[in-house]
């Protein structure tokens, strides 16, 4: 090693055996623990989470800027997402105009759902698994889910009468993409029937339900590093525990790192919801203030 790095074997040694820096000395145990938690939640973690659930479950106060620079070193990352496949979009029956209008702040549970339909792929063979899903925006917990094999109105339906029965009170402005099981009459007729408003995004504009492509980048990303599925029976556990794991185990910043269902059962139990406002993105306000003004 010695002779490939053109290192006298004198001046190894003595590096070997020098005293360690303090400050090298005090990042040992943030590298430590950065190493355990990439390898434990299947290096799912940037920086900035990884930053937040070091602090939160070890009451550390270390700087994203310094466990930046120490994930850089060994190139610890999270995963990357891949680009998503452009779909052609067919016209809609009834379709509903878009009332959320990518308000999706909400100062307490059940004043604004939204919901879709993602499919995943079964390794090794020509199927597919399809989970339909309801998202809260206050607390973005998931209301209700179904994973069905067949992409059809029953799926949907049936996840709809899943959210009604855990919250047959709830009256949410009831936000989705036009999909063909949304814009179809019987389904109008169920929202009536509970007394919602319906909402859709518009056509071309994915953003118009930004949370729930969001929750659906977040699943495919990090469920695929943490469970080793090989088929469809691997796939369903992986997809029923994940979301588990998302409700009742992972932390976010937003929450000031509780987990959905910890912040959903405070603010069930409260009189005055903790409001949680949506962080500011500087590179979006900047684009406004250059393309939009």
């Amino acid at each position: 090693m010695c002779r490939q790095l053109n290192i006298s074997h004198a001046a190894y040694y003595k590096w070997l055996h020098r005293p360690i820096p303090e400050q090298e000395s005090e990042n040992i145990k943030p590298a430590e623990l950065i190493k355990e938690y990439d390898e434990r939640f299947g290096h799912i973690l940037g920086y900035r989470r990884m930053t937040s659930w070091i602090n939160h479950f070890n009451h550390t106060g270390y700087s994203k800027n310094r466990v930046y620079r120490i994930m850089k070193k060994p190139g610890i990352h999270s995963v990357i997402r891949k680009k998503k496949k452009k779909y052609i979009y067919a016209k809609p029956d009834e379709p509903a105009e878009n009332i959320l209008q990518r308000d999706f702040y909400a100062s307490a549970p059940n004043q604004k759902w939204v919901t879709d339909v993602t499919e995943f792929k079964v390794p090794g063979e020509k199927k597919k698994l399809y989970l339909s899903a309801v998202l809260d925006l206050y607390d973005r917990y998931p209301v209700a889910y179904v994973v069905s094999s067949g992409n059809d109105n029953r799926l949907v339906f049936k996840t709809f009468d899943k959210a009604i029965v855990e919250y047959p009170d709830a009256r949410p402005i009831f936000h989705s993409d036009r999909g063909f099981q949304y814009t179809g009459r019987l389904f109008k007729k169920k929202l009536e029937k509970q007394e919602m408003k319906q909402s859709m995004s518009r056509v071309g504009h994915c953003i118009d339900n930004g949370p729930t492509e969001g929750f659906w980048g977040i699943v495919k990303t990090e469920m695929y590093q943490m469970y080793d599925i090989t088929d469809e029976t691997s796939l369903r556990y992986a997809i029923k525990d994940y979301l588990r794991f998302y409700s009742e185990v992972r932390p976010q910043d937003r929450y000031h790192c509780k987990t959905p269902l910890e912040v959903r059962q405070e603010a069930l139990t409260s009189d005055r919801p903790t409001e949680y406002p949506i962080p500011e993105n500087k590179r979006i306000s900047k684009y406004k203030e250059k393309w939009c003004a």
